[in-house]
């Protein structure tokens, strides 16, 4: 009687585990909102990513919580905004030339700490398999993070160990013999990993590497791309093949789980750690690019599939952020967050269900500097606002349809209407002064609320520009 019983608790627990999604967050690096065919682009072609958000939910108003890379991750797995946890950019905040700053900045903390939680220590109290596969840039080696598994994932912020053809050497996995393409690879190791798994929940951490530099695409299809028509915007054959190729490989994910039996319930979150290389790949309508806190460095292709919970052709207008991801993730996993935990995100799930979450702001911080892309690029710095920096040391808050940048340096703002104007085109700071002051108030107390560093030092080698 007692094995029968006992036997019965197992199914049930089993039974209930299987009930939990399996979730898969894959996070493209440097894929800005523009490059995608389904958000305009007549020169990519992304018919898989198409497929995945048209068979889901799109949230039109999808951010990063910064605009470059090791911030932006940090941000993701710990759900919270830069000032937590110190990472503002990759190595030094003193970025560009000594005499062009007029501020010190703050220093960077270079990696989320060990004792801050990811979603991935949270989802292994639920029971989880937590595994990451690709770039993981934000500590030296995800296991000391929650993780169960890692390929491929260390400090390193690019495929640097070979670059995107073989051979190549990263953390489990090796590759000695020419001609395999690392996002292949990856791709492979992801479907295997799910083959393994999918008896019970897991949870995938997919950053791939792409379309980050050096930009090298499979010869075959940058020659495809060198004879195809120039689009609108878009006319780079070897990024547009590497566009390619990792739609791709998003369709023979999406295939995989059809395969393996487990699509209906799991969970598919698509979406780029910060905006697209506008050097390269020009995000209009939107303005500027990585590294710039316009809404071309910032706002980004955001996409949940979960055939099982939300219906396709979904959409979703509510500002959302990256920090929103772990909430969410908690929530619909059925993970308690512990009450030490802070995070500033929220869970999405009511929108999911075509409810409403309670409004509020979303928030950028970023004291230090980030340096132009050289005089080779001039024209991508045309919608920086100055030629030496991507970005000054300053905060942003999106309220409604409304903008405000602030700049340390000497107090200036910029206020947006993006329902109005998309581009951030027309500064109404002076014409709306009661608005602009009304967000400067709330970004004021969200800065006290985090602590928010802010620099005031003045550089004693700056040299006022004659420009």
């Amino acid at each position: 009687m007692k094995k029968l019983l006992f036997s019965l608790l197992l199914t049930l627990a089993s039974a209930q585990a299987n009930e939990k999604p399996n979730i898969i967050c894959i996070n493209i690096d440097d894929l800005g909102w523009a490059d995608l065919s389904i958000h305009g682009s007549d020169y990519y072609e992304t018919p898989h990513i198409d497929q995945l958000a048209k068979e889901g939910m799109q949230f039109t108003n999808g951010y990063a919580a910064a605009a470059n890379c090791a911030p932006s991750r940090a941000c993701l797995v710990t759900g919270q905004y830069p000032p937590r946890h110190g990472v503002y950019t990759v190595k030094s905040s003193a970025r560009g030339k000594t005499q062009d700053r007029k501020l010190i900045p703050i220093p960077n903390t270079l990696h989320i700490t060990p004792s801050n939680l990811t979603f991935a220590h949270l989802l292994k109290t639920a029971g989880y398999k937590t595994i990451t596969i690709g770039k993981w840039h934000v500590t030296k080696d995800p296991l000391e993070n929650g993780f169960d598994v890692n390929i491929a994932g260390n400090e390193v912020g690019g495929p640097y160990t070979g670059g995107y053809h073989s051979p190549f050497k990263y953390p489990n996995l090796e590759v000695k013999e020419e001609g395999v393409y690392l996002t292949d690879k990856l791709t492979d190791e992801a479907i295997k990993i799910i083959k393994e798994s999918k008896s019970s929940p897991f949870f995938l951490y997919l950053p791939y590497f792409m379309i980050h530099a050096p930009h090298q695409g499979k010869a075959d299809l940058v020659k495809k791309y060198e004879n195809k028509t120039p689009g609108t915007h878009h006319s780079h054959p070897v990024y547009a093949a590497m566009v390619e190729t990792m739609d791709d490989n998003i369709g023979r994910l999406m295939k995989a789980l059809k395969t393996e039996g487990i699509d209906e319930n799991t969970m598919v979150i698509f979406t780029s750690d910060n905006g697209g290389m506008n050097t390269k790949s020009i995000q209009a309508p939107l303005r500027g690019g990585k590294g710039m806190y316009y809404e071309g460095g910032i706002r980004e292709p955001y996409f949940v599939r979960w055939p099982k919970a939300i219906p396709a052709g979904s959409k979703c207008a509510t500002p959302v952020s990256h920090v929103d991801l772990l909430p969410t993730f908690c929530d619909v996993a059925g993970v308690t967050i512990p009450k030490d935990k802070i995070l500033d995100g929220v869970s999405l799930k009511p929108l999911f269900e075509s409810k409403d979450i309670a409004p509020r702001s979303l928030f950028w911080h970023f004291p230090i500097y980030l340096q132009n892309y050289g005089s080779s690029h001039d024209n991508a710095m045309k919608e920086a606002r100055d030629p030496m920096f991507r970005t000054r040391p300053g905060s942003v808050i999106r309220d409604g349809d409304w903008k405000l940048h602030q700049y340390f340096e000497n107090g200036g703002l910029e206020l947006y209407n993006l329902k109005e104007d998309l581009g951030e085109k027309q500064n109404l700071a002076k014409s709306h002064p009661e608005k602009a002051q009304e967000l400067l108030t709330k970004l004021n107390t969200w800065r006290d609320e985090v602590n928010a560093p802010i620099p005031t030092k003045l550089n004693p080698k700056y040299k006022k520009s004659k420009k």
